[in-house]
């Protein structure tokens, strides 16, 4: 699943498409895409893993699902779900769900969730953390009310960096760790957009999808923890886990 910071490169990529018109809006999803067929791009912003496009008085959300993918003024063999074409380029999307927004997106989302939004409160997301005291944490680093744009990558590093056990609960953390766990999601996740930019990611990975921990070099383990389970990475000896 593309995580928040590829979509803000998609959204760099994309405003070149602002103030300009949609000439046509097509593909094989069931959704009104010709809405948008005559329509100024007002602006083009994301919220976590949200693609947003604004028009006058709704949007368009793309969430890319586990494998979606998309292209500028270019496209793969298969018809793209949507396709924008404009007088110059196009925008198509592949494996995604689709659906507008109407009205103001900031009466539809909270950006001080998004880890990668100036608006980000760190405040905010401990007191979400804190009203979840039974959660354990591979779940709650997943939870887009809480680190919109944090996905599993992002989560098994952030995990390993910070030493914690991906099954620990959440009032078990030591406030020390509770800190870490908020400030750590945001960091590596800017991180993750300096990597990606580069094109250096998965160099860069300590232990997603690995075999042997950088630090001890023990064996790592792969497991599929909590509701979401989504694979993961740890290691046994340098990740405590708090009960």
């Amino acid at each position: 699943m593309p995580e928040g910071p590829s979509l803000v490169l998609l959204r760099e990529e994309a405003q070149r498409f602002v103030g300009k018109t949609v000439r046509a809006a097509e593909g094989h999803a069931a959704f009104d895409a010709a809405r948008m067929t005559g329509r100024r791009v007002r602006d083009v912003r994301t919220w976590g893993k949200h693609f947003l496009l604004g028009f006058a008085g709704f949007s368009l959300r793309v969430h890319l699902l586990l494998f979606g993918s998309w292209l500028i003024d270019a496209r793969k063999p298969r018809p793209p779900r949507l396709a924008l074409r404009f007088a110059r380029g196009e925008l198509n999307f592949y494996g995604c769900s689709l659906r507008y927004i109407e009205g103001e997106l900031d009466q539809a989302y909270d950006w001080s969730a998004d880890v990668l939004s100036d608006a980000w409160s760190p405040r905010a997301a401990r007191r979400k953390l804190l009203a979840a005291p039974e959660r354990p944490v591979c779940d709650v680093l997943l939870d887009q009310d809480i680190f919109a744009g944090v996905g599993n990558i992002i989560r098994n590093e952030v995990l390993f960096r910070i030493r914690v056990h991906p099954e620990s609960r959440v009032a078990a953390l030591p406030p020390d760790r509770l800190s870490a766990l908020i400030r750590e999601a945001r960091r590596y996740s800017f991180e993750f957009l300096d990597w990606k930019r580069a094109g250096v990611l998965k160099r860069n990975w300590q232990v997603h999808a690995r075999q042997s921990c950088p630090n001890c070099g023990r064996k790592l383990r792969t497991t599929y923890p909590g509701r979401t389970r989504r694979r993961t990475f740890f290691c046994p000896r340098c990740q405590p886990r708090y009960a």
